[in-house]
């Protein structure tokens, strides 16, 4: 038997020299110089038809090779039509293919068949979930993947995968690298996220929608998704014309000298705090909410002044999380608002209600308020703009907002509105709210500093750099690493820590905030994930094997996998895309979390048990290399790489 790598390649470099021929051949066809006789011209219709459906499914073929498979997926293809052929009486038979949890039972499981009994007797027929389990097998189509399949239990059917089929699929991983599966259509993606508010710190508050939005983003740009990142900051209403009229007061020359305002908080403070005390002081506040709503030069330009101090102090914590995003705050939907509202009067759901304007929504026990008494808009009224903004200028398939869910049922009502006033079809677009949980701490309420104030985001950043540190002096990195090096570890440790400790908690659950285990080295913490994938980078340069040695074995070598240790690092690693398309569905990034963890602890059961690198032990010179182990290491450090980029944590070479 050949070398299979060197058969895919082959196989490869033909087919795309079959899509060029073929692209060429359509292009001479498009024109003939002699079309004289009908018949050749439908000859050459039809001969035309068919190179380009030969070409789709070459082209269509070639890029299946380069990505990666989901194999979950290509199981639940094969099963699906066993399950069909088997059961022709059933209507959606179901469909449940997962991996399977003890390896000695098999590969992946697939558990319909006692569903299907059920199903089944509900419309008179009695059968045995075994028997139904058998005719599946039997209809099971040829197929790449499935070397053999055993009933166990009730019916339970457990699915054994090829090797060769496994160690092929690593080869053209190793080959193309990590490669999201196929997209069958480039959808737009808005992620609304962050969005903290003008003249205010980010408080730890904002950490979590932060980093959540931040990680989203970075999983649907992997998967080939077209993706605007929005900022929906507060930056418009009553508390910018005591903001402005404070501006006033203490910086008179602030249209021709740049006001030194260092501390926002603090002047937020002072304007709150004349604003509840001084009674012209409020009358003059109101008068430049006015002022500033009918947009005067000298009252936009102290609002831009106050907003501009603020996006500086945003833009420090967003360097130190390494967060990309676009602001586009409440103003920006300011002149939408109007048009919104008279679509709700047009359409007959807006009524008076003690001089406010309000919409019921059927099916919500709560109105939304999209005009006040004094004729203001309110916070619905701009999420009803933002949100008609995005469906019909941004032409936005899927909408996610990343908010804490103390604001859930506003967004339900908010959707079922513009569901109501027919700006979207669920069924075809999706909008969803993915709320997530309070930050705590370690005394299990919420998280505030001893003196009960708010924690700033930048404090606790801070504060990550100096722990983190800490922590790497106390293992002696410091006299290992250059200053250089050990910066980047530092930043690359305490910022990954933060992240990884927020997203690795299920979002929709509090959870504790404590430096002490987000830093510990052991257990499922980014800590112990940085380190661990630092070993394994490090064992190439260990062995003396530079990049391009390991790319010509992976284009040359098979990934042998006889041992049980590597049978289990293999599949492990190619469980990825099933990962990555669970998240998809659900929003749920704890679970990409779990993943490398475990990814990185069945390594080390690989590494304890597979030499790759074989030493002699008195001169500690390489005497043999495993090259087939050292690509099984390079495959695993190419996953954690990408799911820690998905992550928004950046590994370093050296720690």
């Amino acid at each position: 038997m050949g070398d299979p790598v060197t058969e895919y390649t082959a196989r490869l470099q033909q087919q795309e020299q079959d899509i060029q021929s073929l692209s060429a051949e359509i292009e001479s066809l498009k024109n003939p110089q002699d079309l004289n006789a009908s018949a050749r011209l439908e000859e050459l219709r039809e001969e035309n038809a068919r190179l380009k459906y030969r070409l789709n499914i070459l082209k269509r073929g070639l890029q299946e090779e380069r990505t990666m498979m989901n194999i979950n997926q290509r199981l639940q293809e094969v099963f699906g039509e066993a399950i069909r052929a088997a059961c022709p009486e059933l209507d959606n038979p179901p469909l449940a293919v997962a991996p399977n949890q003890q390896a000695k039972f098999g590969d992946y499981q697939c558990n319909s068949a006692m569903a299907m009994a059920q199903m089944l007797k509900a419309k008179g027929v009695k059968i045995n979930p075994r028997e139904i389990a058998e005719k599946i097998i039997q209809n099971l189509p040829d197929n790449e993947l499935v070397e053999k399949t055993e009933i166990a239990g009730p019916g339970f059917i457990n699915i054994h995968l090829k090797r060769a089929f496994v160690s092929k699929l690593l080869s053209n991983l190793l080959v193309n690298g990590v490669q999201p599966p196929p997209l069958a259509a480039k959808k737009k993606v808005v992620v609304d996220f962050s969005s903290p508010n003008i003249a205010k710190e980010m408080h730890v508050g904002h950490l979590r929608s932060t980093i959540i939005g931040e990680s989203m983003c970075r999983l649907f740009e992997f998967l080939g998704y077209d993706v605007l990142r929005l900022n929906h900051v507060g930056d418009w209403g009553t508390q910018f014309g005591m903001l402005i009229a404070h501006l006033q007061d203490q910086f008179p020359n602030y249209l021709t000298i740049s006001p030194p305002i260092s501390d926002l908080q603090a002047f937020y403070k002072e304007s709150k705090k004349r604003f509840d005390e001084e009674e012209d002081f409020k009358k003059r506040a109101y008068q430049c909410v006015v002022r500033l709503q009918s947009k005067e030069p000298d009252i936009i330009k102290g609002w831009n002044l106050i907003c501009d101090v603020s996006r500086k102090e945003f833009q420090r914590v967003y360097d130190c999380l390494d967060v990309s995003i676009i602001e586009r705050g409440e103003s920006y939907y300011q002149d939408m608002m109007t048009d919104v509202v008279k679509e709700f009067e047009k359409e007959g759901f807006a009524q008076l209600d003690e001089g406010r304007k309000i919409v019921f929504v059927p099916g919500q026990s709560i109105p939304l308020t999209i005009v006040k008494s004094d004729g203001g808009y309110t916070y619905d009224t701009s999420d009803l703009a933002a949100l008609r903004q995005r469906l019909f200028d941004e032409k936005a398939d899927i909408i996610i907002y990343v908010t804490d869910s103390g604001q859930s049922t506003h967004f339900q009502v908010v959707f079922a509105a513009a569901q109501m006033i027919g700006w979207y079809d669920p069924q075809v677009t999706r909008v969803e709210h993915a709320g997530f949980g309070v930050v705590l701490g370690e005394d299990k309420k919420k998280f505030k500093t001893r003196s009960g104030d708010t924690v700033r985001l930048m404090d606790l950043l801070e504060e990550g750099l100096k722990r983190s540190m800490d922590k790497l002096k106390e293992k002696e990195r410091d006299k290992v690493l250059t200053p250089e090096e050990l910066s980047k570890a530092q930043r690359s440790v305490a910022f990954g820590c933060i992240k990884y400790a927020d997203l690795s908690h299920n979002r929709i659950n509090d959870y504790v905030f404590s430096f002490d285990k987000m830093l510990d080295d052991r257990g499922n913490t980014a800590a112990y994930l940085l380190y661990a994938f630092t070993r394994i980078r490090s064992i190439a340069r260990l062995a003396n094997i530079d990049e391009a040695t390991l790319r010509k074995a992976a284009e040359t070598s098979e990934v042998l996998l006889d041992h049980e240790k590597e049978w289990k690092l293999g599949k492990c690693i190619l469980r990825f895309p099933e990962i990555l398309q669970k998240i998809l569905d659900d929003l749920l990034l704890h679970t990409l979390c779990d993943y490398l963890y475990e990814l990185a602890t069945t390594f080390t059961e690989f590494y304890d048990s597979c030499y790759c690198v074989e030493k002699d032990r008195q001169t500690g010179e390489v005497v043999k290399v495993n090259m087939w182990r050292m690509l099984l290491c390079d495959a695993t450090a190419a996953i954690m790489a990408k799911g820690f980029d998905i992550l928004g944590i950046n590994p370093v070479d050296r720690m």
